[in-house]
């Protein structure tokens, strides 16, 4: 199987269900996520969130239009102080019991897995961001844990930066 880099866009972080969401779109080429597709990841987004916990309510998406008729959609949730809850969906990809190949028709995955080696990418940044801004300062500040998100570019970006 051959490997190419996809590019990585950084969005502006959204709350969704009061949790606080750093977004990261991943994608072949140039031409972005389409918006029909991004509207029904968002609008099913709140299906993947976990019940707040006392840790504070964020995460990061990360939403990946695959190069056939699949789009995924991985929600990573800090819950427990300092651990990485995951919840997936699908959509258009029949390998993945969706039901159609429409690309904005996501189902939540219940398999185990956490995401391919492109959604992976933003993992290091956001473990270090997490530790930076939330568990190691004396006042820990959601903020500065929103606005320190790994930059767009490609998927390669998380190896240079983690």
């Amino acid at each position: 199987m051959a490997f190419a880099e996809k590019t990585l866009l950084t969005l502006p972080p959204v709350a969704i269900a009061g949790r606080h969401l750093k977004r990261y779109h991943v994608f072949s080429g140039s031409a972005g996520i389409e918006p029909e597709v991004e509207k029904a990841a968002y609008a099913f987004l709140p299906e993947l969130l976990p019940e707040p916990d006392g840790t504070p309510a964020a995460g990061f998406v990360v939403l990946h239009r695959g190069g056939d008729s699949g789009a995924y959609l991985n929600a990573y949730s800090w819950v427990w102080d300092n651990v990485l809850h995951f919840a997936g969906a699908a959509a258009g990809q029949p390998a993945l019991d969706c039901p159609d190949t429409d690309p904005a028709h996501f189902v939540r995955n219940d398999r185990s897995w956490i995401g391919c080696v492109w959604e992976l990418a933003p993992f290091g940044h956001e473990r270090n961001a997490w530790i930076r801004h939330m568990l190691t300062p004396g006042s820990p500040s959601l903020d500065a844990y929103l606005g320190d998100a790994l930059p767009s570019g490609t998927t390669a970006a998380g190896l240079r930066r983690a």
